[in-house]
């Protein structure tokens, strides 16, 4: 029932919905990284490469790139947008593959922020007006060495948030998170 409450909110915000016909295709938000340049998007038990296609075709201005998820239940298990341009990666083997992956994928230089915990690297970047750069990022009671990686970006604000409980069922910050750039209407 996920899909059809989403909807209903996106629709009372008179949001664009695109849907998926194809009853063969896939798609899970957290195999979906948009770097603000291009996506990336994990292929796993819950996204299939006709789900990457129908991405694809609905946003044709934006090169669409898959990458092989093993070991993790989503791409953004292990990675997601720390800043502009700054690709926060867990330090595993299969984290860093991926990056290779996505690396070669690209014809764009991102920089990496690699932290000691895949979970960690899971993080929520904002561009908040009259705040700047702002990160949601795992609390150093559940991360420290990781936690400690995130305090070096100096130039953001950061938040850090214990989701633990969620964790339990597989909840991370991302995949409990929906942001709408809408601008308010007065």
């Amino acid at each position: 029932k996920q899909v059809e409450a989403m909807k209903r909110v996106l629709e009372s915000l008179n949001l664009n919905i695109v849907e998926m016909v194809d009853e063969n295709a896939t798609l899970d938000g957290g195999d979906v990284l948009f770097t603000g340049r291009e996506f990336f998007v994990g292929l796993s038990r819950r996204t299939n490469q006709r789900g990457a296609e129908i991405l694809a075709d609905t946003f044709k201005d934006y090169a669409v790139s898959t990458v092989p998820v093993h070991d993790s239940l989503h791409l953004k298990s292990f990675c997601s947008m720390a800043g502009p341009n700054l690709i926060a990666i867990g330090s595993s083997e299969a984290a860093q593959k991926a990056l290779k992956t996505m690396q070669q994928m690209s014809d764009h230089r991102y920089d990496k922020l690699t932290v000691p915990d895949d979970a960690a690297a899971n993080c929520i970047y904002l561009n908040v007006p009259s705040k700047g750069h702002v990160l949601l990022h795992r609390a150093p009671e559940e991360f420290p060495e990781s936690a400690k990686v995130f305090e070096k970006l100096k130039d953001h604000m950061l938040i850090p948030i214990t989701i633990t409980e969620l964790e339990k069922v597989d909840g991370s910050l991302t995949c409990c998170s929906v942001f709408i750039n809408k601008a308010s209407e007065l």
